[in-house]
């Protein structure tokens, strides 16, 4: 790139750090307003944003881009309708910064408390997905930091309008001009560029196949917050039978249109009855999955299963493939999950209260379900929260990607004067 292009986007993001340092006065009803106007100028926008994505799926079809990228790229009335319905969640949501947190430590005759407050400057580099762009700035207005988004070439035009959309939304409720900035790949905006710009970038937040996680997380020198999808796992203990098992497993894959906690991997304890494994294949076989598994399971039910490529056991599948593996125990379950999995969502099937004690304990995952469907929900019909995603990443970030995460916590000590 040149040093031309190099200074514009050390510009943008010093303009992104201003927005947020004006955003600082600015009180959380307003915050609220903003993410409902944001909501009603989608609404108002639907046919535009619908036509500039249909225009995106007509290009990436003719490019030969992957079905996985256009099932994530197409945007149906439902899907965006779903996603303006998160705006309008997020802004009857309480003001994250209203809490007061116990300090950890009190200091002799003074006050001391915790206060949650913005983070700053956060950077979503995201792939298809154009929803995405919506929620996180959301997220991001909700709780006074400044947003810049960074989508994928495929999604070019759809990605364009709902930048141009949520900024004239802010606009006309008096927000900075420079809280949400979009760059557009057709300008040559590069990834590199944008995630080392430390100076002023206080977040960054990779979303896509895991090759772009890599790269973003290889490059970049702000702080990045590793999204996850796939490759989750599910153990299915000797002590449970079948019928959850196949329901855990469907059900995981109907989050639309990114399935983040689908079931990729299944651990059978060695000591399962054959009848059972069969219509769990059968099952399956039905509703369009394809199946792979290791040596000894491929040459128990060489009909049903081809053989899985080493390598795949720690990797995402992304599609209607499942991978099955015999195991002797839990013990080894744990032990393959924690060297295998991608770290954000597995799961148990048990009747043992013991058994699902040691798989709480001693999974190294954000998320652990026992004896229930791992399926991620965005928002959830009556709950009072919002996720974008979820996080592998290994510290106190780890887990759902909520309000919270956008956040950052202040140590304050009031004293009385006295030395």
């Amino acid at each position: 790139m040149t040093q031309n292009s190099t200074q514009s986007i050390s510009i943008i993001v010093h303009q992104a750090h201003q927005a947020f340092v004006q955003m600082s006065s600015i009180k959380g009803i307003q915050r609220s307003q903003a993410v409902l106007k944001m909501a009603k100028k989608l609404k108002e926008c639907f046919d535009d944003i619908l036509q500039a994505n249909t225009l995106d799926l007509e290009i990436s079809k003719e490019m030969a881009v992957p079905n996985l990228i256009l099932e994530w790229l197409k945007l149906t009335p439902q899907r965006l309708k779903s996603t303006v319905e998160i705006l309008e969640t997020l802004a009857d949501l309480p003001d994250p910064f209203q809490k007061v947190i116990n300090s950890p430590y009190q200091i002799t005759y003074c006050q001391n408390y915790s206060q949650l407050m913005p983070l700053g400057v956060i950077a979503l580099v995201y792939e298809a997905l154009p929803e995405l762009a919506i929620i996180t700035a959301g997220l991001t207005i909700k709780t006074g930091n400044s947003l810049i988004l960074r989508g994928s070439s495929e999604a070019s035009n759809t990605n364009t309008i709902i930048a141009q959309v949520l900024q004239v939304a802010l606009e006309e409720t008096n927000f900075p001009h420079f809280c949400v900035q979009s760059l557009p790949t057709e300008e040559g905006y590069s990834i590199e560029e944008l995630v080392t710009q430390d100076q002023y970038l206080n977040l960054i937040i990779p979303y896509g196949r895991p090759s772009l996680v890599h790269k973003v997380t290889q490059m970049a020198i702000a702080p990045v917050l590793k999204s996850a999808m796939g490759n989750c796992y599910l153990y299915w203990s000797l002590s449970h039978d079948l019928d959850l098992v196949r329901h855990i497993v469907v059900d995981s894959y109907n989050t639309t249109p990114d399935p983040v906690n689908a079931i990729e991997k299944v651990l059978i304890n060695k000591h399962q009855k054959s009848n059972s494994i069969v219509r769990l294949f059968n099952h399956l076989t039905e509703q369009k999955f394809n199946l792979v598994g290791d040596k000894s399971l491929v040459t128990e039910f060489p009909e049903y299963l081809t053989l899985i490529k080493p390598h795949q056991w720690s990797q995402p599948f992304l599609d209607k493939t499942i991978a099955f593996r015999f195991v002797d125990n839990l013990n080894e379950a744990i032990a393959w999950i924690n060297e295998n999995s991608s770290g954000h969502a597995d799961c148990l099937v048990t009747d043992s209260y013991q058994e699902g004690r040691m798989f709480a304990m001693e999974t190294d995952s954000a998320l652990v379900y026992i004896n229930s469907s791992p399926r991620f929900y965005r928002y959830l019909q009556g709950s009072n929260s919002v996720f974008l995603g979820i996080s592998n990443q290994k510290g106190n970030r780890r887990g759902l990607i909520s309000l919270e995460t956008f956040t950052t916590l202040k140590q304050i000590v009031v004293g009385d004067g006295e030395i």
